[in-house]
């Protein structure tokens, strides 16, 4: 224990029957316990709070790199969908295509004329009799 041997640690406990009596000697040992005790707790807690302040740059790292990775697929997303000169030719092929359906059809003019026709003569060579 803490590096010591059996006859430093029996050294220890003579000297200290010896300085504070067998009457002091138990609450004595309680109140080193209990030092040792809070102190394990303290370097427990220190090293607890060293793991989480690592891990949370660790996480702030890995939240940053993944919000890079986001703003890298939002500018190409972007690049894609605004695409100016696309979305005015799809508004004048639009606006075309309106412009036919709504346009009523004109019927073909004819020009009236008071002249007779010729008629087609039938060549009769083909029949015989």
């Amino acid at each position: 224990m803490f590096g010591m041997g059996f006859t430093e640690i029996l050294i220890i406990a003579v000297i200290a029957i010896l300085f504070l009596g067998p009457d002091k000697l138990p609450s004595a040992m309680v109140d080193i316990a209990k030092f040792f005790r809070q102190m394990k707790k303290t370097v427990s807690n220190v090293k607890e709070s060293m793991e989480e302040e690592m891990n949370v740059s660790e996480i702030k790292q890995e939240a940053l790199a993944y919000k890079k990775q986001l703003l890298d697929v939002q500018g190409e997303v972007q690049k894609v969908t605004s695409i100016p000169d696309l979305a005015s030719e799809f508004t004048d092929i639009s606006d075309d295509i309106i412009e036919e359906i709504e346009k009523p059809k004109a019927p073909k003019e004819e020009k009236v004329t008071f002249k007779k026709k010729k008629k087609k003569k039938i060549e009769d060579d083909s029949i015989d009799v």
